[in-house]
């Protein structure tokens, strides 16, 4: 077994969304999922198939984000994994609706940091072992960096 790190593109101004599901019902489920919780969203999905045809499965309605979706996909490569790229909401938007979504089986980030996937290759395909989200800590929060935490979730509308 061979383990690779691919970089996932996140294209300007999106976040992106790594998870894994089992089936291909997902794709309609997501779909729905999103439009419903946040209507504003623009989005890509995409979800490759892991058994019978093997396509890379895709929806949304923001062409060059599902594009996106679909490259990041083929580079992963791994059975069951999606995609979603998300652009005028947050992933916090849609997680807890992610979750609830039965085909959901694990998320594995949420971010908008630059991203490496962790994917084992076996005999047979690829598999999502983890992932690596942004960059390693530079320090410890101080009380200027606390205040500047807060002042920036309330100026955003995340706390009053």
């Amino acid at each position: 077994m061979e383990l690779v790190a691919v970089r996932v593109s996140v294209p300007r101004d999106a976040n992106l969304i790594i998870g894994q599901t089992h089936f291909i019902k997902s794709v309609e489920d997501i779909y729905e999922n999103i439009v419903t919780t946040v209507p504003c969203a623009k989005f890509g999905f995409a979800f490759n198939e892991a058994s019978g045809e093997c396509l890379v499965r895709h929806e949304g309605n923001d062409k060059t984000l599902e594009d996106a979706a679909v490259q990041a996909c083929l580079d992963v490569g791994a059975g069951h994994s999606f995609v979603i790229l998300l652009r005028d909401a947050y992933p916090i938007n849609i997680l807890n609706g992610l979750k609830s979504v039965q085909e959901v089986c694990s998320i594995f980030c949420a971010t908008a940091n630059p991203v490496e996937v962790i994917v084992a290759q076996g005999k047979d395909g690829r598999g999502i072992m983890g992932v690596i989200d942004g960059s390693s800590p530079k320090g410890v929060e101080n009380d200027r960096a606390r205040s500047k935490r807060k002042e920036f979730l309330r100026k955003i509308g995340y706390k009053q």
